[in-house]
């Protein structure tokens, strides 16, 4: 069993670098499939998630080789099945965007429920809603799904919520479909502008990505190209925040602030001494006082960095509100902080208090999502004595050779096999 070894307390110094966004990664390898030319994509993270999404992807048929640390060759000319491998999608939370590449582009696609990470109710109605707004028929067979279209027609979706895996797939279904598509209520996320542009460089007619109305008009087919996924948000605010609570100079580089300027809003507010350039975040040592915060979809303040905020809120003077808004479950890793001695009260399944500062101290963990996991290794690097942090496959999945590159900091952190 692979487990992290953390020696907590240690000060650290020095650049680290920004990888290229998770979140993008698992949205443009699937939209290779629109095309039956090879795509080029770099800045590619080396991350579990994407090994397995890669795996599914190579079931299906496609030819997928790395060309160098970072770079992928994706060929999807000879995908044969429509069915994805149940046993990959059950692992597999963005196995679900293979889905209308697939429909729009072989008008059929069979899959099971995704997986991915238990932090609350994720269901897949508003994708199958959506493919059958476009004209997909849709039968079920206990747990797999199966839809089919001889060809997808435009429509007019309206999202009851915001989405942002929805939008994208249902964008990528309608970039191949008759007619004109308008989602609205879209997500906004930097990572659906940057796949936008990459369709729209490739023959695809994309408008309003980036706003909460897109409009697709279809066309027939698509050319490929390169594409370099944009840096990480989630690593650079979850870097940002390791400078902090570390109380370390430590300058986090090859990111793009603008994309986490909620988070930066809520940490200036908080009293943390940053320097912002365009490319980079430089951490400097800082007295924070208790700051309230509420999750929402992009631009607000993201889910994802909502755990690794809440650590740092322990190290700070005064109360802290913590709102979850997104997911019902995402709090309950409250419990294991205060299992480390933080003084953080539940109110109810949305909100936490946080009362700090207080002195973490090392335990025995089991990581229990990936968000929640980097959360405890943050922990870990500031609480007294020696932290054992078991089911780190959940923090691999999300993040890049994040031991070695937290050693390179003067993190005594490492990775053992039991």
């Amino acid at each position: 069993m692979e487990k992290y070894i953390i020696n907590g307390q240690k000060r650290l110094s020095g650049e680290i670098i920004v990888s290229g966004a998770k979140n993008a990664a698992l949205k443009i390898f699937p939209a290779a499939i629109l095309s039956d030319q090879p795509c080029l994509i770099k800045n590619v993270p080396e991350i579990e998630d994407l090994a397995r999404l890669i795996e599914a992807m190579k079931d299906l048929g496609a030819e997928i080789t790395q060309q160098k640390k970072g770079e992928y060759l994706v060929s999807t000319k000879n995908i044969k099945k429509t069915e994805i491998k149940p046993d990959l999608a059950k692992h597999l939370r963005s196995s679900i965007m293979l889905a209308g590449p697939m429909l729009a582009r072989f008008g059929e696609v069979s899959l099971v429920h995704p997986g991915g990470c238990i932090i609350g109710q994720r269901p897949i109605d508003l994708f199958l809603e959506g493919f059958q707004k476009l004209g997909a028929k849709m039968t079920e067979n206990g747990e797999q799904y199966t839809l089919k279209a001889k060809k997808l027609k435009g429509a007019k979706i309206i999202l009851p919520k915001v989405s942002v895996t929805v939008t994208e797939n249902l964008m990528l279904a309608a970039t191949l479909a008759e007619g004109v598509t308008q989602i609205k209520n879209a997500a906004m996320e930097p990572e659906i502008t940057a796949l936008a542009d990459y369709l729209n460089k490739n023959g695809a007619k994309i408008k309003g990505a980036g706003t909460p109305v897109i409009t697709i008009e279809g066309v027939k087919s698509l050319s490929a190209g390169e594409f370099t996924l944009i840096p990480d948000r989630i690593e650079t605010g979850t870097l940002t925040i390791l400078g902090l609570i570390t109380n370390s100079q430590i300058t986090i580089k090859n990111c793009n602030p603008e994309h986490i300027e909620n988070l930066l809003y809520s940490l200036n507010k908080a009293g943390a001494n940053l320097e912002i350039g365009n490319d980079y975040i430089t951490t400097y040592l800082s007295k924070l006082k208790g700051t309230n915060i509420v999750t929402h979809e992009y631009p607000g303040f993201p889910t994802d960095l909502q755990p690794p905020f809440t650590v740092l809120m322990t190290q700070a003077n005064g109360l802290s509100l913590i709102h979850e808004t997104i997911f019902e479950g995402r709090l309950f890793y409250t419990d294991i902080l205060n299992q480390m001695g933080a003084n953080i009260i539940m109110c109810d399944p949305h909100r936490v208090v946080v009362m700090g500062p207080t002195t973490l101290q090392a335990r025995r963990l089991v990581s229990p999502d990936l968000r929640a996991g980097i959360t405890l290794v943050l922990a870990a690097l500031v609480a007294q004595g020696t932290t054992i942090l078991e089911n780190i496959y959940q923090i691999n999945r999300g993040y890049e050779n994040i031991v070695s590159r937290l050693q390179n900091l003067g993190a005594d952190i490492k990775q053992i096999n039991e």
